[in-house]
């Protein structure tokens, strides 16, 4: 492989890293500008949510004012070319009020997968997939719960 290809999709790993540990667990919205490209794609945005910067903004506000301890794991991470991939796992405890579902006081946890591509050292787009129905079923909120 091309040394300076591998320079490069580790730098882009370790952007990633930085996304999660600074953005999501220390809630550090202030650095999205370092690390997102300004035309940054979010192309699995929630509904409702803007697919930029500003929806990333949202997404994170609404998931630490619901889980205050809110800590994302990455399992796996591997890259190729431009674009990077994780395999995660969020946990946290439901303090606040999440999708009108008032606290419960349960500790969840999530898995989940993204894909990120990458220009010039940021995150340009992102395809995000988490286990919601999963996450649902813990809150007391999901169809098996409804079926019960």
């Amino acid at each position: 492989m091309n040394t300076n290809l591998e320079l490069v999709i580790e730098q882009n790993k370790a952007v990633y890293r930085r996304f999660i540990q600074e953005v999501f667990n220390e809630g550090r919205l202030d650095m999205l500008e370092q690390l997102l490209s300004p035309s940054y794609i979010y192309q699995d945005a929630p509904p409702g949510t803007p697919p930029n910067a500003e929806g990333i903004k949202q997404v994170v506000a609404n998931a630490r004012t619901a889980f205050p301890n809110l800590k994302v794991v990455i399992g796996d991470l591997v890259g190729e070319g431009d674009k990077v991939c994780a395999r995660l796992t969020t946990s946290g405890t439901h303090k606040g009020v999440f999708f009108d579902i008032p606290p419960t006081g349960k500790t969840i946890s999530m898995k989940g997968m993204t894909m990120i591509h990458f220009v010039d050292g940021r995150m340009a787009a992102s395809w995000v997939l988490n286990d919601v129905m999963g996450l649902m079923n813990q809150l007391g909120a999901g169809a098996k719960n409804k079926l019960d």
